[in-house]
C-alpha cells in the first residue's frame, strides 16, 4: 500500500488532536455535574504525542485489543486521561458517546486509567511513579516471550521526581531495553506549582543520558517533531530510548495555557463556550464544518 504524503499524515493528526482537545472539554463539563473537576491542563499537553501514537505510530488492532503482537502504551501520569481516552474512542476502542460518562457512577472511564484491555488501557496507574517500571516489565516480558513489540510509557515531569522512576530507569539500561520508549512530558509545571522550585531537575535530559538512556529533546506539540523522533531509524539498539517533549501545560486553549489552576480545575458553561470556539467549534460544542474523517 502506497504510504500517505508526510504533510496529509501530519494534517490528519493534527486534526485529531483539535477534536481530542474538544472532547476533554465535553468530559469536563461532564464532570462538573457529577460533583467533580478535571485535569484539563495535564491532558492537554500531551494531546499531540497521544494522537501521534495511536494513529500513526503504534501497532494497535481495536478490534482485536488482545492481539499479542500488539505496541503497549502506559499513562505512567494517569491523571492526563483528557488526553488519553478520547485517543481510544476515536481509535474505537469504544463508542466516542460513552466519553460523556467520564467519571459518573458506575462508569469505565474514572479519573485515573484502570485496566481494561478491551478499552485498550493496558495498566491501572494514577500512583505516580510506577508507569515506568510497569513498562519494564512488559518490555522484558516481550524479550522473554520472543515478543516483537514496542512498549511506550508517558511519564510527568513532575513525576520524576519519584524515586521509583529511577530506579526503573536503571534497571531498563542493565536489561538494555530497546524495545522500551519512555517520553516526558515536559510542562515544567506540577500540581503544586513550578517543577524546578519543587525539585530542581534541570538538565532533565542529561540525566537520564547519565542513566545509559539515549534521549532526544522534542518541541511536544510539533507534530513533524514528534514523528521524526518515534521513527524506527531514530530508536537506538540495545540501550532503551527516552524523549524529552518540552510542552506547554494546557496547550490549545489560551486561558489554560501555562495556567496551573487548570492543573485539576472545573469548567464553567461560559468556558467552555469559549473554549469550544478557539478550537474551531461553535458555543456549543458542535463542528462548523464537517471534522476531517
Amino acid at each position: 500500500m502506497k504510504e500517505k504524503p508526510r504533510c496529509k499524515v501530519i494534517a490528519e493528526i493534527e486534526e485529531k488532536a483539535r477534536l481530542m482537545r474538544k472532547l476533554a472539554v465535553d468530559m469536563g463539563l461532564v464532570a462538573v455535574k457529577s460533583g467533580a473537576g478535571a485535569h484539563l491542563g495535564p491532558g492537554y499537553s500531551m494531546i499531540e504525542i497521544t494522537a501521534s501514537l495511536y494513529f500513526h505510530v503504534m501497532k494497535h488492532d481495536p478490534r482485536n485489543p488482545r492481539w499479542e503482537d500488539r505496541d503497549r502504551f502506559i499513562l505512567s501520569k494517569g491523571h492526563g486521561v483528557l488526553g488519553y481516552y478520547p485517543a481510544l474512542a476515536l481509535s474505537g476502542y469504544f463508542p466516542v458517546e460513552q466519553l460523556l460518562t467520564f467519571d459518573t457512577d458506575e462508569s469505565d472511564l474514572v479519573g485515573h486509567p484502570c485496566m481494561n484491555l478491551n478499552y485498550g488501557i493496558e495498566a491501572s496507574t494514577g500512583s505516580l511513579g510506577h508507569g515506568l517500571s510497569i513498562s519494564v516489565g512488559y518490555a522484558l516480558g516481550a524479550r522473554l516471550d520472543k515478543k516483537d513489540f514496542t512498549v511506550y510509557c508517558l511519564l510527568g515531569d513532575g513525576e520524576c521526581d519519584e524515586g521509583s522512576v529511577w530506579e526503573a530507569m536503571m534497571a531498563a539500561n542493565q536489561y538494555s531495553l530497546d524495545n522500551l520508549v519512555a517520553i516526558v512530558d515536559r510542562n515544567r509545571l506540577q500540581s503544586d506549582g513550578l517543577s524546578r522550585e519543587i525539585i530542581q531537575l534541570d538538565d532533565l535530559a542529561e540525566k537520564w543520558r547519565s542513566f545509559g538512556w539515549l534521549v532526544r529533546e522534542i518541541d511536544g506539540h510539533n507534530v513533524g517533531e514528534i514523528l521524526d523522533a518515534l521513527h524506527i531509524k531514530s530508536r537506538p539498539v540495545g540501550r532503551p530510548y527516552a524523549i524529552i517533549a518540552h510542552t506547554i501545560k494546557g496547550k490549545g486553549v489560551s486561558f489554560f495555557e501555562d495556567d496551573n489552576a487548570w492543573h485539576y480545575g472545573r469548567l464553567t458553561e461560559e468556558q467552555a463556550q469559549r473554549a469550544y470556539e478557539e478550537l474551531g467549534f461553535l458555543p456549543d460544542g458542535k463542528e462548523k464544518k464537517p471534522c476531517y474523517q
